[in-house]
């Protein structure tokens, strides 16, 4: 049995998206004790270190996302076969998937206006001021908006 649960790379997985994951993971695993998952990814290995560490907290293996992240990191699964999850921003979905788990989050089904951005000083990284910064708006996983660039 292959499932694709892909998400464009360098972009975080939408939550519902995580949840699928872990509730195939988790069905599939307890279908027969036979069963193995074996887990996959073209580009940065950091988003497989997400979905395992939403694993592991998903299925008990450990009692908080902290446990969790702490877990993965020291298995490594291999030494250096996956990258640990140390972004911040990956971390941070972990421990919004503990929130959903737990109940401490609840899910916005609202929809969200963003009105404006605003932004206090531009990083010059070049003495002839080399940052064009530019905003990539996305719903749904596809780009809605791009500001010129």
């Amino acid at each position: 049995q292959v499932l694709d649960f892909g998400w464009p790379d360098l972009h975080t997985p939408a939550l519902e998206k995580i949840c699928s994951i872990c509730k195939a993971m988790d069905t599939w695993l307890n279908a027969a004790t036979h069963n193995v998952v074996v887990l996959h990814n073209k580009g940065n290995r950091g988003r497989l270190g997400v979905v395992v560490a939403a694993y592991m907290h998903y299925s008990n293996i450990s009692a908080s996302a902290s446990q969790a992240l702490d877990r993965f990191a020291m298995k490594r699964f291999y030494e250096d076969k996956v990258v640990p999850v140390g972004q911040p921003s990956q971390k941070r979905y972990i421990h919004y998937f503990s929130g959903l788990l737990s109940g401490s989050i609840k899910m916005n089904n609202k929809p969200l206006f963003l009105h404006h951005v605003i932004m206090h000083g531009i990083p010059n990284f070049e003495s002839k001021g080399g940052c064009r910064p530019f905003l990539k708006i996305y719903q749904a996983m596809q780009p809605v908006y791009t500001s010129g660039i």
